[in-house]
């Protein structure tokens, strides 16, 4: 089912502001949010529910989850959407409630925003399609643009001020989300996930992002790294972004650490003072939207808030200093002509 027009830009009368540039341009950083599906599990997710049928079911535990970062000093909120494609909805039989859902989720980060004692951007995530695209796989990139064009104005709608592609591998899937959220007007991020010896699993290493972005038109507000395997190994990727960057924003957004598994939970390795030392090595590295991803809780979040706040800037870390404060990298850089490997794989 890819049966969806969307409308071009202009869905709405409100004031296209691009309030992430604004705000970046009166602080020195800004704190993204912490996980959202590993944090839906210990409000009670189950193994093989989606994130996303929360939005209809328990919106008021995803507005919990929501207060929860802001309260832990937050400046950017994720929506509860990375999965909230018709694509992935599919596996659920809701894939014909994709705009309704983004639109609900959107409104549901935007109230506790609205409340916020300070300015607070809610960011529409926008996650991966869970298909390769053509001639790899069955979708090809303009049913790809039309299924992210449904998602981003759902979210648009809903009050999400900007899209957030996150956790992205492909080349082609990066254009067509870039290429959806440019048709409705609304300003975009994009990060990746290097989570396959130092590239996407699809090859694609950080040094080689920023030319990618310059090809898109408009092109991302901000760019970077999620998700992957460990700090240290994102810290990395975030040297080679900002080596090539020309000044764009870098986004950070680290998992907490190694998952292991206990009992019949997943928890992250990373404890609240590691995730604090990622943030003000990220930031040295040259990032300034900085978070964390997978199994980073709002104590880890606080934590990393606190960090930076007392935080002056230093010269970008060496391996050796990244290695000494978080750990060995993971995934060590393959090298090159490797292949890639498929997987498949949800940020959490």
């Amino acid at each position: 089912m890819i049966g969806w027009s969307w409308a071009p830009a202009g869905i709405d009368d409100r004031k296209d502001v691009r309030l992430l540039t604004e705000l970046l341009a009166e602080r020195p950083f800004l704190l993204a949010d912490g996980a959202t599906g590993t944090n839906l599990f210990e409000m009670g997710l189950v193994s093989g529910e989606a994130p996303e049928l929360w939005i209809d079911s328990h919106p008021d535990r995803i507005m919990a989850l929501h207060q929860s970062f802001v309260d832990a000093g937050a400046d950017l909120i994720l929506t509860n959407t990375f999965g909230c494609n018709q694509r992935r909805l599919m596996l659920h039989d809701l894939q014909s409630r994709a705009r309704e859902l983004n639109r609900m989720a959107a409104q549901l980060a935007r109230a506790v925003a609205d409340k916020a004692p300070r300015r607070v951007i809610v960011a529409g995530s926008v996650g991966p399609t869970g298909d390769l695209l053509a001639p790899l796989g069955p979708l090809t990139e303009e049913e790809a643009v039309a299924v992210f064009a449904e998602q981003i104005a759902g979210l648009r709608e809903g009050g999400a001020e900007l899209a957030w592609i996150e956790t992205m591998s492909a080349q082609e899937e990066m254009r067509a989300a870039a290429r959806a959220a440019a048709s409705l007007g609304m300003p975009y991020t994009l990060t990746a996930s290097f989570d396959t010896a130092g590239r996407t699993m699809m090859g694609l290493a950080p040094a080689a992002l920023p030319a990618f972005t310059a090809t898109l038109s408009p092109q991302p507000e901000a760019l970077g790294a999620n998700c992957g395997v460990g700090a240290s190994d994102l810290v990395m990727s975030v040297l080679d972004l900002a080596a090539g960057a020309n000044g764009t924003p870098i986004i950070a957004k680290a998992n907490a650490g190694i998952p292991r598994w206990q009992g019949a939970h997943i928890h992250y390795s990373g404890t609240p003072a590691v995730m604090g030392a990622y943030a003000c090595l990220a930031y040295d590295a040259g990032a300034r939207i900085i978070g964390g991803c997978c199994g980073t809780a709002p104590a880890h979040l606080a934590a990393m808030r606190l960090a930076l706040d007392q935080h002056e800037r230093r010269a970008p870390p060496s391996l050796e200093a990244v290695v000494a404060a978080l750990g060995p990298l993971a995934q060590p850089p393959r090298a090159e002509g490797a292949e890639p490997r498929r997987r498949d794989r949800r940020r959490g």
